[in-house]
């Protein structure tokens, strides 16, 4: 009686533990679809939080362009790339550069990551060199050594010391080259460590894809 006994608790205990590990399993599928679904929700938080940049962005990129065609009863309005578009941006950085939506979804990017000050500087640093007036020039000059290369600028960029100094000569007689230095900087930073983490991005990984985010045209 006392083996059947033993034997009674053996296969109780099985049981229950039989049970346990399948409420564990339980729970942990449980856990499982949880943190799936909070995943998804933060991916369409981030891909949300995006779009909202990239609408400002492109709005503020084109505001020139809509003084000028409102005249002519037209807006220019920036469409959301095909993913044979967007592919191409990661054969080159330039290739992201060149494209208008590219350079916005960047800057969108760069934005996220608190280093915004670096693209705002290389789009300032590429409006000077085209400026023809020695006036503007020159107010142009000391306006983007103001804003990002003075100690403790408000968009102060990461360059040496040394470049600094020759900026802070060169801006009193200002020459188309007097950024260039910090420029081809600011661009090699953002090639080798922003524009890695943009190709690899969320919202570089959806436009590349044949589903749109949306069924309506992002643009503005």
């Amino acid at each position: 009686a006392a083996a059947g006994g033993g034997g009674g608790r053996g296969m109780q205990s099985a049981v229950l533990l039989a049970l346990a590990q399948g409420g564990r399993m339980e729970r942990g599928r449980r856990r499982s679809e949880a943190e799936e679904a909070e995943r998804g929700r933060m991916k369409r938080t981030i891909i949300k939080d995006w779009k909202t940049r990239l609408s400002y962005f492109l709005q503020n990129s084109s505001n020139s362009t809509k003084m000028k065609s409102k005249k002519a009863g037209k807006q220019r309005t920036y469409f959301r790339p095909s993913p044979e578009e967007a592919q191409l941006w990661s054969e080159a950085f330039d290739e992201l550069l060149a494209n208008k939506y590219g350079l916005a979804a960047f800057r969108a990017f760069l934005k996220s990551e608190f280093c915004e000050e670096n693209i705002e500087f290389w789009l300032a640093c590429e409006d000077f060199k085209k400026t023809k007036s020695p006036q503007k020039l020159t107010s142009k000059a000391k306006k983007i050594y103001n804003d990002f290369i003075e100690k403790e600028a408000p968009k102060e960029i990461n360059i040496d010391f040394q470049t600094k100094n020759m900026i802070a000569q060169n801006i009193q007689e200002a020459t188309h080259t007097c950024f260039s230095a910090a420029q081809k900087r600011v661009y090699s930073l953002m090639e080798n460590n922003s524009y890695p983490r943009f190709l690899e991005s969320e919202f570089y990984q959806e436009l590349c894809k044949r589903t749109p985010i949306t069924r309506e045209a992002q643009g503005t």
